[in-house]
């Protein structure tokens, strides 16, 4: 920590030495844990002699910004009477019967400093102490960014100079967040993408805004789970938060040519490549082999397999997390938010295609959405006698149709035919997913070491899956006419407001 407090940023554009505190604070729920399931902490925080209690909100669509509101209290018990007109009225009444109790207490030792910088000024606090729930503890070692003024892009400056001057890891995971893991003794969460909002009014700046803002923000949120390896659904939803900034930054590509796309989608896909085998190997491991295995009791050897596996799991898995160690990402990671917040994309169309981020983005929509969907029918064209890398590239575009679609369907007022739309396509995509899998499932048994003891299982299951994709052919055709019988929702023109 004392390496960094000297970095050349700090120590070039700090007011002064800063404030050195002892900070205790302690965390509430009630017993069922109702504050935090709907996206709330309240803390009680000794600093000296005072006592501050604070209701949070997690972040919304926004990874920079949370609603947080303080209030001075004589102890470190909570007044909930103080912090009831910041809570949502329905939840006054549960937690009027319901009594908060202590859940984790943090300790931290705060050296704080004001940094000035011509675009903003920050307060950069050095934060190290340990979180305790129970005989649980947890380590806190953490630089912590909060903008007093100015631009937000800020931010990103001071965090792109410490990462450049030693190993960091952008964070937005909060103490609070890890304490109540902690206290749960369970690994942090994985949460699928935010549904979109997005008037039919806004223009196509504030639409590409909108849509980076919530990308950059799932893959914020799936990090810890990624790194932490203990949940599956971490590298699953990071991969998945991957691939939909990869389409959003496709879909500004149609605006022109934007300098800095290429550099942020290559990154992305080195990111996503180095946690493919991670992933392939979670879905073998939790569903292709033991659904296989119950189902054929008689085969021997799926416990061999199933060991063979295991070891080619923990070295993707080291692979993973290899690449999120590495300062490449860390660098990405803050180089995209940056880009984000400043709207680089601005700077980087050419003046004669400026005029279109000006436009209403539901005209843009309507063109790119049109585009995709032809494509799709396209590539479908006598589906029933497609064959499988065919059928895969039906898969591919019927991917990026649905990023497209939950990217840009919001526009569009007809919401039920959206929703009916959006539905078909979901259900395509997973039957067209199912081929996918088994192609993938093939290359990893191709991989694995043909030992004696495991070759059966090994056949089992290739002459299982090669049964099953047969067996799905009908439900494909049918999904396949269900989507393209579905009317787009995009093709009646939608109101101005």
């Amino acid at each position: 920590m004392a390496h960094f407090n000297a970095a050349p940023v700090i120590a070039a554009h700090a007011r002064n030495k800063g404030s050195r505190k002892h900070l205790t604070s302690i965390y509430y729920d009630t017993p069922e844990r109702l504050l935090r399931r709907n996206g709330l902490s309240l803390r009680v925080r000794r600093s000296g002699t005072r006592f501050v209690q604070t209701v949070k909100t997690d972040a919304t669509d926004d990874p920079l910004r949370r609603d947080e509101w303080e209030a001075s209290v004589p102890s470190l018990a909570p007044d909930l009477a103080l912090a009831m007109p910041f809570i949502p009225e329905k939840l006054r009444g549960r937690l009027e019967e319901q009594p908060l109790e202590p859940v984790f207490t943090a300790d931290i030792h705060r050296h704080a400093r004001m940094i000035d910088l011509p675009s903003g000024t920050v307060e950069i606090a050095f934060d190290q102490g340990e979180l305790t729930a129970g005989d649980r503890s947890l380590p806190v070692s953490e630089i912590e960014l909060e903008l007093k003024n100015g631009s937000a892009s800020t931010i990103y400056e001071i965090a792109l100079r410490l990462a450049e001057h030693g190993a960091v890891k952008p964070s937005i995971r909060t103490k609070s967040a890890r304490g109540f893991d902690l206290a749960a003794n369970q690994p942090p969460s994985a949460r699928r993408p935010r549904k979109l909002r997005l008037d039919a009014s806004v223009t196509l700046d504030e639409a590409f805004a909108t849509i980076l803002r919530s990308c950059f923000l799932h893959l914020l949120q799936s990090l810890p789970a990624a790194e932490d390896g203990r949940n599956p659904e971490g590298v699953h939803q990071l991969r998945v938060s991957l691939r939909r900034l990869r389409s959003a930054l496709d879909l500004m590509a149609s605006v022109g040519a934007l300098d800095n796309l290429d550099a942020l989608r290559s990154e992305a896909k080195w990111l996503a490549q180095d946690l493919s085998a991670a992933r392939d190997w979670d879905v073998f491991q939790l569903e292709t082999l033991p659904t296989i295995a119950r189902a054929c009791p008689s085969v021997a050897g799926f416990d061999a397999l199933g060991k063979a596996a295991a070891e080619c799991q923990s070295d993707a898995y080291r692979k993973a997390h290899r690449a999120l160690a590495d300062r490449r990402c860390a660098v990405f990671l803050i180089d995209l938010g940056g880009w984000i917040e400043a709207r680089g994309w601005r700077n980087d169309v050419a003046a004669e295609d400026l005029g279109q981020l000006a436009e209403p983005a539901v005209n843009f929509a309507q063109r790119i959405l049109s585009e995709q969907y032809a494509k799709v029918l396209k590539r479908g064209r006598h589906f029933k006698s497609l064959s499988t890398d065919q059928l895969h590239r039906v898969r591919l575009a019927t991917k990026r149709l649905r990023y497209l679609g939950e990217f840009l369907l919001p526009l569009f007022a007809d919401r039920k035919s959206a929703r009916k739309f959006s539905h078909r396509l979901a259900g395509l995509q997973e039957e067209l997913g199912a081929f996918n899998d088994m192609a993938v499932t093939a290359s990893l048994l191709d991989g694995l070491a043909a030992e004696p003891d495991s070759a059966i299982a090994a056949a089992a299951i290739a002459g299982w899956q090669a049964r099953a994709s047969i067996g799905v052919q009908p439900a494909l055709h049918s999904t396949w006419r269900d989507f393209t019988a579905a009317r787009v929702p995009w093709s009646r023109p939608t109101s101005q407001g």
